[in-house]
């Protein structure tokens, strides 16, 4: 086994056992950086000697006894909406031209402090407006999507190209590329994570967190990324969590939901099955499954897009009026179709979502977590636009990738996507779970 396949806890374990340099491992992702990247363009930069400086500091204090965590010495990548100081924040826009970031957002810092090594931005779909990247191919099959609009980490993590990634989630944009490429991804409880220095698409939306290989894994990353940061005005001010997964789970007495109602609607018959095993499984490990229904469906899409639209819209409200003709065609539609949206329309969907949160919050007292697919289909083909359903329906792939994701943007529970199989072409498949947000009983979701 080569250093670049080992999971993150793995590779920690090594590094402190001193049976593993940082040097060696770092080398080892950007040589698999060379190998796959040309194929599949999961990067927009690679850092390289950056990379290289930091490992070697890295190792010398490994040497002395010294570390400073589980991601001592461990490669990331970063999504190109984060700000590493020094560094271009493109966002993948030509809007973001010549930028450079004077310094670290927060989660840049932290991983810092915790000893990781930044090897590079990875690419996204431009300020994270679209669910599909379509600069990346999947790691499965390129000619595939990678999903979005994190696309590039989720590349990155699922083809060796990074032991772990960060990427950003308004309404998916982590657990649609996870699920797509077969790797873990977490969206933490709103707030959970500072977006301080973080590029916004919509800032009651947005969160940041871990693409990883395994769930032990991202919960290594998000105990380092969690903690108050007053710069993000929706900064969670709540004491520190262990979150690391017991090695021997027992899921004797919990309460698994499995949702009666939308989440298995317009479902590809494969995803369906390999998330029905999913759940099969679970309680062959102890778990009780309860049916569910899932509240307030009718206006999910009209809160996501009732809230994001505006937004978006107000955050590029500048260069949308002086430099209209630097954004790509579909970002430059949605933003200009987000200047229609009357005040109203905004505070309906602010009310829409208050009502949503209750509505889950009651729910999530009945069951300790929701699962559920992930994403209605595996990853299509790059360039196609919409997808006809068996009863003759048609759904853009864009909505259909961030239907069943969004509502945990809504509310702000923690959601997370983990593999689950793959369908007749080989492609992954990824199963959601969903529970509740910190002060309930659980903080994130429990899972094997």
């Amino acid at each position: 086994m080569q250093p670049y396949e080992l999971t993150l806890a793995h590779a920690a374990q090594q590094i402190r056992a001193r049976r593993l340099s940082p040097v060696e491992l770092v080398d080892s992702v950007l040589e698999r950086i060379d190998q796959v990247d040309p194929h599949v363009e999961a990067y927009v930069a690679v850092t390289a000697e950056q990379a290289r400086g930091a490992a070697r500091e890295a190792e010398q204090e490994a040497a002395r006894g010294m570390f400073r965590g589980p991601l001592h010495g461990v490669p990331a990548g970063l999504k190109d909406l984060i700000d590493v100081a020094g560094s271009p924040t493109s966002a993948s826009s030509r809007v973001r031209a010549g930028h450079r970031a004077a310094a670290d957002s927060t989660v840049a810092a932290r991983l810092r402090a915790a000893g990781s090594v930044l090897v590079g931005k990875t690419h996204t779909h431009e300020f994270a407006y679209g669910l599909t990247t379509p600069q990346t191919g999947n790691a499965w099959d390129r000619g595939r999507v990678a999903g979005g609009s994190s696309g590039g980490g989720g590349v990155a993590g699922a083809a060796g190209a990074a032991p772990f990634a960060l990427g950003t989630d308004t309404g998916g944009s982590i657990r649609v590329p996870a699920a797509l490429n077969g790797a873990v991804g977490f969206k933490p409880t709103y707030g959970l994570v500072p977006r301080h220095g973080v590029t916004s698409l919509s800032w009651s939306l947005d969160h940041v967190g871990p693409i990883t290989r395994t769930v032990e894994d991202a919960a290594l990353v998000l105990t380092v990324l969690d903690g108050h940061d007053p710069r993000d005005p929706a900064s969670l001010n709540t004491p520190a969590l262990d979150h690391r997964p017991e090695q021997e789970p027992d899921l004797a007495g919990v309460r698994v939901g499995v949702p009666r109602n939308y989440y298995f609607d317009h479902v590809d018959p494969e995803v369906e099955a390999a998330v029905r095993g999913g759940i099969a499984q679970l309680e062959v490990l102890g778990a009780r499954t309860v049916e569910i229904d899932i509240p307030m469906t009718r206006y999910i899409q009209a809160t996501q897009w009732g809230l994001m639209a505006p937004e978006a819209t107000a955050y590029h409200e500048g260069t949308l009026r002086t430099v209209p003709e630097l954004y790509q065609e579909d970002v430059r539609i949605l933003l200009e179709a987000g200047e229609l949206m009357g005040a109203g329309d905004y505070l309906r969907a602010q009310r829409s979502r208050t009502l949503m949160q209750e509505e889950w919050a009651r729910l999530l007292e009945k069951v300790d977590v929701i699962a559920a697919p992930a994403v209605p289909l595996t990853a299509v083909e790059a360039g196609q636009e919409s997808i006809t359903w068996s009863d003759g329906s048609t759904e853009a792939v864009s909505d259909a990738y961030v239907r069943l994701s969004s509502p945990a943007n809504i509310t702000g529970v923690p959601a997370l996507s983990v593999p689950v199989g793959h369908d007749t072409a080989g492609m992954p498949i990824g199963m959601a779970q969903f529970s509740r947000r910190p002060g309930n009983r659980t903080s994130n979701p429990r899972v094997t």
